[in-house]
């Protein structure tokens, strides 16, 4: 299957980004942001393109995404108006709460990657490799040192991955009684530096 990567999505593909992104988090995330409708909600209102690198195939359908984060923003990146806007008063506070145990701090010499997903009927195809590849191609773009993003402890076929590809692991943190929402006990904080 041929595809190209380029920078961000127009307004028409945002629910397919939103879908592919809940497709790829959902578990982790779901009992924060779920039910599936309102998340995909939530992401409809809150994704940024300028912060996505995007996979589409000869006819154009989107294959696979990989956001980044900076200072200037975020493919997710959500204000506590957002959350309220979807989830009501109450809900906005406690699922704002929860999510920003999740935040990193961002380190302005590295890009910060803010997620990776492949659509199902193209996994096996070196799409995520390739997304990876022009995560890195991007940091250098924007005179970045390197890359960094978090894998967790029940995804062993992306952390092969990301070592493969030049990322090393850093540290380990754990997400204690939190295990029980976020469904992961750790994550580790990988590494990628442009040599």
């Amino acid at each position: 299957m041929e595809y190209a990567i380029s920078r961000g999505f127009a307004p028409h593909e945002r629910s397919t980004v939103a879908t592919l992104y809940w497709q790829a988090f959902g578990f982790k995330l779901g009992r924060v942001l779920g039910p599936d409708v309102r998340a995909k909600r939530f992401l409809c209102r809150v994704l940024n393109p300028d912060f996505a690198l995007v996979a589409r195939d000869e006819a154009g359908s989107i294959l696979g995404v990989a956001g980044f984060k900076t200072r200037q923003g975020a493919l997710v990146g959500a204000t506590y108006e957002d959350i309220r806007a979807i989830y009501g008063a109450w809900g906005g506070l406690w699922r704002g709460t929860v999510l920003s145990i999740l935040e990193r701090d961002l380190d302005p010499g590295i890009l910060l990657m803010d997620g990776i997903c492949v659509a199902e009927n193209a996994r096996g195809l070196g799409l995520g490799t390739a997304l990876l590849e022009a995560i890195k191609t991007e940091a250098c773009a924007l005179g970045k040192s390197g890359v960094r993003l978090d894998v967790i402890d029940g995804n062993p076929r992306a952390r092969a991955l990301y070592i493969k590809r030049g990322f090393e692991p850093q540290k380990t943190e754990t997400t204690g009684l939190f295990r029980y929402l976020f469904r992961f006990d750790a994550a580790t904080q990988m590494l990628w530096r442009d040599t």
